[in-house]
């Protein structure tokens, strides 16, 4: 085309680029040079284009779970449902990288994340992260979001479900039946999706007059055992101290509302009848047939979204708010009003 055009290969360069140094360059050249174009059917190159200015219009998504989901009825399935319907609108290709999956190489090992840089940005999933390495791709400005609240690395940009207010909504609704004692069950950590849930919990049944105090102790949970800790025993003895529903938090295991539902059953309890249970999220797979239990839904498609919605403005130097997005109360058939009237 050069040749043809009767100029330099930096001078096709420049034209077919658009120019974008500003350097001067007479009409009679440009016209040489597009008509060189026409005659030899050039058609640019998007992914040479997009190597020039160093962007391929790739979203990476990465999970820290130790499995990438990919089953319809796994938890995750939405979120990447409305990454991709989001990336699709937003003119994105995603990325799959599989660092955390069976086989693969492991999230925790030293540059483990490195790889999401072959994408423009990458969305993080997953309860525990490694912040460590995290830290490192904020520090170097490359452009991340993490679906979920994230406090850490500091920097790190996030989209959220409001977990304070769906699980305070959940707690005024055992309230409002008239229990005044209700225990959370939830993992052994400081996770900040547990950290929020408990945060409304305990907001809530401040509001409850009459309620013990919401910073009791005992009405509030941990454990990194579940299946061990919460037995059909452990249920008894609470109820024979007052307490009169249970709720339970939503993890990526389902741990403690496994745990709780399987302890109630095989103590031959029934709810709502005998006590009341909750649950602030949704159930796992595999109690999902099971009575919907009250509680709420996480809008996990819209999460998504929002988080390719960040990413893209992120890649496009503009300054962007998600806000936190509402959790919609699912009434279920697992409450009722405390056997014998208000606890």
């Amino acid at each position: 085309m050069a040749r043809l055009a009767g100029v330099s290969q930096t001078t096709v360069s420049l034209v077919l680029g658009g120019n974008k140094q500003g350097i001067a360059l007479h009409e009679d050249t440009r016209a040489r040079v597009f008509a060189a174009a026409r005659e030899l059917g050039y058609v640019p190159d998007p992914a040479a284009r997009r190597l020039a200015a160093a962007r391929n219009n790739l979203l990476g998504v990465f999970s820290f779970t130790a499995t990438f989901p990919t089953a319809v009825e796994h938890s995750y399935y939405p979120f990447l449902a409305g990454v991709e319907q989001e990336a699709a609108a937003q003119g994105y290709d995603l990325v799959l990288f599989t660092g955390s999956s069976s086989g693969g190489a492991q999230a925790g090992e030293p540059g483990a994340l490195d790889r999401v840089r072959l994408a423009d940005g990458c969305l993080f999933l997953g309860r525990h992260v490694r912040g460590d390495q995290l830290r490192r791709l904020v520090a170097d400005g490359y452009p991340a979001v993490h679906i979920g609240r994230r406090d850490e690395p500091a920097g790190l940009a996030w989209v959220g479900a409001d977990y304070v207010a769906a699980s305070a909504e959940v707690v005024r609704h055992l309230t409002g039946l008239g229990h005044r004692r209700v225990v959370l069950v939830r993992e052994d950590d400081d996770a900040p999706a547990s950290t929020d849930r408990e945060h409304g919990f305990r907001a809530a049944l401040a509001e409850c007059a009459g309620r013990r105090g919401a910073d009791d102790p005992a009405a509030v949970v941990r454990t990194g055992r579940p299946a061990a800790d919460i037995t059909p025993a452990w249920v008894r003895a609470r109820l024979a101290e007052g307490t009169t529903a249970f709720v339970a938090e939503e993890t990526d295991t389902g741990g403690a509302w496994r745990a709780l539902h399987t302890a109630v059953a095989a103590a031959g309890l029934d709810a709502p009848r005998d006590l009341s249970l909750a649950l602030l999220g949704s159930p796992p797979a595999d109690l999902a047939a099971v009575r919907p239990p009250t509680g709420f839904d996480i809008p996990r498609a819209e999460l998504g979204a929002a988080a390719v919605r960040l990413l893209v403005a992120q890649l496009a130097g503009q300054e962007r708010a998600e806000p936190l997005v509402a959790c919609a109360f699912r009434a279920g058939d697992t409450t009722g009003p405390p056997p014998g009237g208000p606890g």
